[in-house]
């Protein structure tokens, strides 16, 4: 009995040991787990299992794909943005509607063309660049888009230089409209680049002379060094003799590279002597080039003729650049060929250097710069009506393998000389009415702007045999320095905005509802 009521005591002893225990277990559970009590072993132990959220783990998920789905879909928006946005304009247009121009080349176009009130000051993208039509391969043609309804197609004639054919790119009519336009504008003589330039009979100068001579014209304190202002005063007397560009650069070169800033005598002689050399082989091209034919410039701005105005819109969604840029290149020159008229073959840019600034950039040209030259980025040429014999545009070193300016002259054989060697041009094209030549007279400097010009865009206009030859040439004037340019354009938006504000302070006196067809 003693025993089994000490088995009892025992036994409920152990009960008591267990609660507490278990008591302990519910306040201090962390411990437990650092620390776990040892069980008897003939006693069961709960496992205590920590179930995970289904629920919030779903929900995390969900999370996850629609945030990837977004990040997606803000990758794509921004895609479709950057390549259905054509190039920015210099001076973009406010309310200008973008036209439906598609090119067949790839990449849309830009808007049409701004009118002369829509030029702002401030309106200037940084990152303007110079889109070029891929010319592939000769003979490739591609379908371009001008208007809604009606599609064109584009041949590649050449890559060096880069030509392209547009048959059908105006109608008769309006062919028939821009002609009778330079007819009531009034037709004069063309002159040549030699006698505009100033290299004619009339301006040679009356002595020869020599080395020592001209050394002496050109230092005017006599300290017998020549110094760079000495230099760029004298170079301004366009005399183009005794001091050709040529001359004039090849001095300056030298004056650069040298450790004083000064120039001798004796190394005059040598300079010299070099820049003479080198002025007969490149003169020929400019002294010798003749052209018989008549012309005019047509206006294309506000207030012209609504063809006109069409046709550089054309131009602007053919060429697919900046729309200020063609708004603000040269006038719309017309030609016209009679029987035995032609032109020799020419430039229809000119080379730039440090010496020279562009024409139509004056404006915002460095004053201390020597010459002007015509900065013409590419060319497109409208025929105006057929030729019945004769009256071709010749391009005569059209994709040869190597360009050698002494070459153009072999056995005798001229090939600038359109008069008589037209038929050796490698390429020729016959006038048709309604088609537009595109040509490129640079070649690009591969950071998107107008680089180095190229020498393979000589051309010329063979003699017209039989009928009559209208063609119209718009130019796109661009400046090789793109600071230059932008420059250009700001002052030009400028003088436009001071001129709107006198015009609408006087405005009964105005006059500018006034027709400007002409």
């Amino acid at each position: 009995m003693e025993d089994d009521q000490e088995y009892l005591k025992q036994d409920q002893h152990e009960e008591e040991e267990e609660e507490e225990g278990g008591e302990e277990e519910e306040l201090s559970e962390s411990e437990k787990l650092l620390f776990p009590r040892r069980r008897p072993p003939f006693r069961s132990t709960r496992l205590h299992i920590q179930r995970s959220s289904v629920c919030s783990r779903a929900y995390f998920v969900v999370i996850m794909v629609f945030f990837h789905v977004y990040i997606i879909n803000v990758i794509a928006l921004l895609l479709y943005v950057h390549y259905n946005n054509g190039p920015e304009d210099l001076i973009p247009s406010d309310g200008a509607s973008s036209s439906a121009i598609n090119g067949g080349g790839g990449g849309p176009l830009p808007r049409s063309a701004p009118s002369s009130t829509q030029l702002h000051v401030d309106d200037f993208s940084q990152s303007l660049s110079l889109p070029r039509i891929e010319g592939i391969r000769v003979g490739h043609v591609q379908q371009i888009s001008l208007a809604s309804d009606k599609t064109l197609v584009m041949k590649t004639l050449s890559l060096k230089p880069l030509i392209f054919e547009i048959p059908g790119f105006l109608l008769e009519e309006e062919c028939r409209v821009v002609v009778q336009l330079a007819q009531l504008k009034g037709l004069m003589e063309t002159q040549t680049p030699a006698l505009v330039q100033g290299h004619d009979e009339s301006n040679l100068p009356l002595l020869s002379l020599s080395t020592e001579e001209v050394f002496g014209l050109l230092d005017l304190n006599q300290d017998g060094l020549l110094h760079k202002q000495e230099i760029v005063s004298h170079s301004r007397s366009r005399d183009g003799t005794w001091l050709n560009a040529d001359s004039l650069r090849q001095i300056l070169f030298n004056l650069e590279a040298s450790s004083t800033g000064t120039i001798t005598l004796e190394d005059f002689q040598h300079i010299y002597a070099k820049s003479q050399s080198t002025a007969q082989r490149t003169r020929r091209l400019t002294n010798q080039y003749k052209q018989r034919s008549k012309n005019t410039w047509l206006y294309q701005g506000q207030g012209s003729h609504h063809v006109l105005r069409t046709l550089k819109k054309r131009v602007i969604g053919l060429t697919r650049l900046p729309s200020s840029l063609v708004e603000l290149s040269e006038p719309l020159q017309v030609i016209k060929y009679e029987h035995g008229d032609y032109s020799d073959a020419h430039y229809d840019s000119s080379p730039t250097n440090l010496e020279t600034s562009c024409a139509h950039t004056r404006l915002a040209s460095n004053a201390s710069s020597v010459t002007e030259v015509s900065c013409r980025y590419l060319t497109v040429q409208f025929y105006l009506s057929s030729v019945e014999e004769g009256g071709e545009t010749t391009f005569p070193v059209a994709d040869n393998r190597t360009y050698d300016e002494d070459g153009l002259v072999q056995d005798g054989v001229d090939l600038t000389d359109a008069q008589q060697m037209c038929h050796k041009g490698n390429l020729r094209v016959k006038p048709a009415v309604g088609t537009a030549l595109l040509w490129y007279n640079h070649l690009s400097d591969g950071k998107g702007w107008m680089g180095e010009m190229d020498e393979y865009s000589l051309r010329g206009d063979c003699p017209v045999k039989r009928g009559l030859k209208w063609v119209a040439s718009s130019w796109i004037n661009v400046d090789p320095d793109h600071l230059q340019q932008a420059r250009y354009q700001r002052l030009v938006a400028q003088r436009h905005q001071a001129q709107s504000g006198r015009e609408e302070y006087y405005q009964p006196l105005s006059h500018n509802n006034l027709h400007q067809d002409l």
